[in-house]
């Protein structure tokens, strides 16, 4: 993981156990911008009104306020970057540390909103 000042880049595997599922349900980031690269495998992506899939070499940005979710698109890992502000991380640990029944106080606290 690289973390900077304005930028952290985490480097990220899911194993493809559950393809079609959210890794992350639909949510928005009010203030914040996001992006992925993806190294290996492929993942599905909702970004506003539209699906893609996005496979190895390729990127996706998702600006602030945009409803996002995203998946493995298939039954195998996919390795990718993950670029996020600051506040996006801390919003990441936050989540991975917490109760799901805390998300959505969670979520706001990061000026974000859980959609699902």
């Amino acid at each position: 993981m690289i973390v900077s000042d304005s930028f952290v880049i985490a480097d990220w595997t899911d194993p493809g156990s559950h393809p079609g599922l959210p890794i992350a349900g639909l949510h928005l980031h009010r203030s914040d911008d996001e992006a992925w690269f993806v190294l290996e495998g492929a993942l599905g992506f909702r970004v506003g009104d539209e699906e893609r899939q996005v496979g190895a070499g390729e990127s996706i940005l998702v600006p602030r306020g945009t409803a996002h979710s995203y998946w493995n698109a298939h039954g195998e890992p996919a390795r990718y970057l993950l670029v996020m502000t600051p506040r996006i991380h801390r919003l990441v640990e936050a989540l991975h540390a917490g109760d799901r029944s805390d998300w959505e106080r969670i979520f706001e606290e990061h000026d974000s909103e859980l959609l699902t």
